[in-house]
């Protein structure tokens, strides 16, 4: 992670050190854990049963981040790998990955759109009038 700008790390870099489990021994990758638990709480799933069959209907979705060539894990494996995880280090991998995030503000622009109320004339074929701030 040396020489390289916050912006370029991904989300899987910030969360490199984390990894509390032996090589050998490991079936599913902590990187898609965490990506199937990140991915299922911004989807609203709570829990780690509400998570597996979320990730079960959006394989395909996922695998176009990360390859989950052994499908993937089971909710007991959710549940042990992640409180198996030391909660300082969580939280300081998890802040850092959102300072990056935050530090791209120049790449980011904020858009707002409205639509005035009553503004079409469908007698003239006109629709209604839509504005955009950016």
């Amino acid at each position: 992670m040396t020489g390289s700008s916050p912006c370029s790390l991904t989300l899987l870099d910030h969360f490199s050190a984390l990894s509390p489990r032996q090589r050998w021994k490991v079936a599913c990758p902590l990187e898609e854990m965490l990506l199937v638990v990140l991915c299922a709480t911004i989807s609203g799933m709570e829990g780690f049963v509400e998570t597996k069959l979320w990730v079960e209907h959006r394989l395909e979705f996922l695998r176009r981040f990360l390859p989950f060539e052994r499908g993937t894990p089971s909710h007991d494996t959710l549940n042990d790998v992640i409180n198996a995880l030391e909660p300082a280090l969580f939280k300081e991998c998890f802040t850092n990955w959102v300072e990056a995030l935050r530090e791209r503000d120049g790449d980011i622009i904020a858009i707002d759109g409205k639509t005035s109320r009553r503004s079409h004339d469908r007698g003239k074929g006109r629709g209604p009038l839509h504005m955009v701030s950016a």
